[in-house]
């Protein structure tokens, strides 16, 4: 069977491993990780030289955000991402990523500037 390379968390595929940390250590640091199963990002970079295969690099959580321009381009802005952590009203009362919208998704006076988005 494939599966991704440390993503896969499904004790059945193999060994759970995410981040470098195995399901032990992944509960002890959030309880929230105790009885779960299914797929998280991450990327892997191999090297293969004859029929040896080497694994170069994974990155998990922050370190894929390379890959994702969005953020980059966020970090510019004077509002940010609006992550949970932050300490502005109203930025970390809503689940992971809801304040994300497609341009098509504003209502006009916020396109505007009118209104902040809800």
């Amino acid at each position: 069977m494939i599966y991704d390379f440390h993503v896969t968390l499904d004790a059945s595929v193999a060994p759970v491993e995410y981040n470098y940390k195995d399901e032990a250590e992944l509960v002890r640091l959030d309880p929230a990780w105790k009885g779960w199963c299914g797929e998280e990002h991450g990327v892997s970079a191999f090297l293969r030289q004859g029929e040896r295969v080497f694994h170069t690099y994974s990155g998990y959580a922050r370190s894929t955000e390379i890959l994702l321009g969005t953020y980059h381009w966020l970090d510019l802005t004077a509002r940010g991402r609006q992550e949970d952590w932050e300490p502005e009203p109203r930025r970390g009362d809503d689940p992971f990523m809801s304040w994300l919208r497609r341009h098509d998704e504003y209502e006009p006076d916020v396109i505007s500037g009118a209104k902040i988005p809800d």
